[in-house]
């Protein structure tokens, strides 16, 4: 166990963890919602410090990032738990703790520097945290970050955006980009299907720009939930809001976990959510995890040209000079390396 960052002792050895927006009053013996976090006596303890469940070498792409590094690898790490209850979590097995230990499900030890060390010997350009959500083992992502940083290396959350403000100030030298979920564009989404809110994860996408922390946002799409063009008007337009160059993947749905009542999500509303964001001022909208000659390519906003092809998460051909078009020399925001 590692004693936590960001928490306030209270009256009766209660204390409030301040990692998320959560804020959870945690009585002693008792866990936080995301399972990871126990009061003992009044101090609070990450359980699951440099436990990791999932070591990976992942194309940047997978994350997904399409501009952030392109073609680069990442070393992908995650540890057990997640601050949300979605329904239709696609990786509940590790980001669920109770899920986790109903199929015994166990982590194995790490330290910074192997994790650092690890991801240089496989010549990745960056570490990723991932898979969970890494806010709920921010310790060990953060001592990782700091290092990985003196060592040259970048660092990328994916994330659902609903750490703390302290949390973000804390780790925004370090973190380079950072992909967050954004799963709709209503508390009662929120509430229902996540058992979280909205309103901290719009503050924290600006937060993070503000940081200067490169951003890219993805909507899971789901029949029948948040797929109204009302919906995703709404997200396209707050995204262009804070800038038009962030990219936007709208990816597609599949039945899991807990939620059945939808079927996949049709090309033709993912398709939908793509004209929808380009009549909102969005530069760069991917369509992701359905295959379509087009969807996952990036294309000058200016002149049109094809800029990166990409197949699957391979990129076949990167036509970015100097982050500027080859073609027409208009800037392609992102963060090239």
């Amino acid at each position: 166990m590692q004693e936590a960052l960001f928490y306030q002792k209270k009256e009766n050895n209660v204390v409030e963890c301040r990692l998320c927006n959560h804020f959870c009053k945690i009585k002693d013996g008792s866990l936080g919602i995301c399972r990871v976090r126990k009061n003992e006596k009044g101090v609070l303890y990450s359980l699951n410090y440099g436990e990791l469940v999932a070591r990976n070498i992942d194309p940047i792409e997978k994350k997904p990032f399409f501009h952030f590094l392109p073609s680069s690898w990442a070393y992908s790490i995650a540890s057990l738990g997640c601050n949300f209850k979605c329904v239709f979590c696609q990786n509940w097995e590790i980001s669920q703790k109770e899920e986790a230990d109903k199929l015994g499900i166990r982590g194995k030890k790490f330290t910074p520097y192997q994790i650092v060390e690890e991801a240089l010997e496989y010549k990745c350009r960056s570490i990723s945290y991932t898979y969970t959500e890494p806010t709920v083992f921010f310790e060990f992502a953060y001592e990782c970050a700091k290092l990985a940083k003196k060592r040259g290396l970048y660092n990328n959350f994916v994330t659902n955006g609903f750490m703390s403000k302290e949390a973000i100030e804390l780790i925004s030298p370090y973190l380079d980009a950072a992909n967050i979920d954004l799963k709709a564009f209503s508390e009662e989404f929120y509430k229902k299907y996540c058992k979280a809110s909205l309103a901290p994860v719009l503050e924290n996408i600006k937060l993070m720009k503000e940081k200067g922390i490169w951003i890219e946002v993805t909507t899971l799409i789901i029949p029948g939930l948040n797929d109204s063009e009302e919906e995703l008007k709404k997200i396209a337009s707050f995204l262009a809001s804070i800038s038009c160059d962030t990219p936007w993947h709208v990816n597609r749905f599949h039945p899991d976990y807990r939620f059945y009542e939808s079927q996949p999500t049709p090309l033709s509303t993912l398709e939908k959510a793509y004209e929808i964001g380009k009549k909102q001022g969005l530069k760069y909208i991917y369509i992701g995890n359905i295959y379509t000659e087009y969807g996952e390519n990036t294309y000058c906003p200016e002149c049109g040209e094809l800029l990166i092809k990409r197949v699957g998460f391979s990129v076949e051909e990167n036509r970015i000079y100097k982050g500027r078009c080859k073609f027409c020399n208009t800037k392609i925001e992102g963060f090239w390396g």
